[in-house]
């Protein structure tokens, strides 16, 4: 698989504190792998609109990676974006960043932002390919586990395919950066790491079934990692 750089267009270059700003195709991986949410951006009748969506990823799709999005098939975003450019946003924020002064306050993070038109997913294989992608982004393993989408539920959904070609990563991480004249200043200064964690499994009351194992190995790694 061959890939090209980040910020490979003007819109994706990093204009203000570039030293945030990550240069290998890995950085984009790592953001989209720890995620579970996005930011679709796109215009709808002439306005804007965002909206938080879950979203799937398959790094091997296309030569640089593809994001898979999905909604009802009268859902205006899903409707509108084939026609345009959209605008896709992940973001993590890892920890708060206090400094003795309100100024360099600040927040460590890794985001990243795609720009792309995407394709509307036809072929009912390549369709189901997006949904397990995505059911399987939030949980691993789920899947395979569950009875797939016949074929009315399918005629119901629509899938977009977004291309990886043109992103950028841009990330904060370190503690604070106080101003020299400011460091004898008796306020606390330092760091609070945020992470999302997850509770044990509440099995749902109509159902009988022992917790599976893909259930509890999903509970157990968002409990260890920081994934926001």
């Amino acid at each position: 698989m061959t890939t090209t750089p980040l910020s490979p267009t003007t819109r994706t270059k990093l204009r203000r504190e570039k030293e945030r700003a990550a240069t290998e195709r890995t950085a984009l991986h790592e953001v989209l792998l720890d995620g579970m949410f996005c930011h679709l951006g796109v215009i709808v009748d002439g306005t804007p609109l965002v909206l938080p969506t879950a979203y799937g990823v398959d790094l091997d799709a296309g030569d640089d990676g593809t994001l898979y999005l999905h909604g009802s098939v009268a859902a205006r975003s899903v409707v509108a974006s084939p026609d345009q450019t959209i605008c896709v946003t992940i973001t993590h924020t890892d920890g708060l960043v206090l400094a003795r002064s309100a100024f360099h306050h600040s927040v460590n993070y890794r985001s990243a932002v795609i720009f792309g038109v995407p394709r509307l997913l036809t072929d009912s294989d390549e369709k189901l390919h997006g949904l397990n992608r995505i059911v399987d982004h939030l949980v691993p393993g789920r899947s395979t586990e569950v009875r797939p989408p016949n074929r009315k539920e399918l005629a119901k959904t629509s899938v977009l395919a977004l291309s990886l070609t043109e992103a950028s990563v841009k990330s904060r991480s370190g503690a604070a950066n106080d101003d020299e004249e400011d460091l004898d200043l008796p306020h606390w200064t330092g760091l609070i790491p945020l992470r999302v964690v997850a509770g044990p499994p509440i099995t749902n009351p109509d159902c009988n079934v022992m917790v599976p194992r893909h259930i509890d190995s999903r509970a157990n790694n968002l409990g260890a990692a920081a994934l926001i």
